[in-house]
């Protein structure tokens, strides 16, 4: 069975761009416009593992830091890895989204085999 990806981000066409990459590398894939949008998505997969999370940083209603830090306080994503796709390339940023939980960070625009090559290295198994 596939392996379950959650991508948050606000900009369709660079969630659409995330997905046909993800999916041609045969993983399944969910998409969520923003942090609190991808707080729902998780909560309506109820049991489906997710494996690892993409996030970006800027968006409406709840940005990536923030939607990280309440992903990490629940149980069940404790130790599911996520992935920072945005274009923050500043260090203090990048603390606060690893303070976060984030485990890798990808400045845009990004190259699709650097992301497949991280999603590889942290995907859960």
């Amino acid at each position: 069975m596939a392996k379950t990806i959650l991508v948050v981000d606000d900009s369709a066409s660079l969630r659409r761009v995330v997905n046909l990459a993800l999916t041609a590398a045969g993983y399944d894939v969910v998409e969520a416009g923003d942090g609190l949008d991808g707080l729902k998505k998780l909560a309506e997969l109820g049991d489906r593992k997710v494996h690892l999370i993409i996030s970006d940083v800027n968006m409406p209603r709840m940005d990536g830091i923030e939607f990280v830090t309440q992903l990490k306080q629940k149980n069940a994503f404790k130790f599911t890895p996520v992935i920072m796709l945005t274009t923050e390339g500043d260090d203090e940023i990048k603390m606060a989204g690893k303070a976060a939980g984030a485990r890798a960070w990808i400045i845009k625009p990004f190259n699709p085999e650097q992301m497949l090559n991280a999603v590889s290295k942290l995907i859960l198994p």
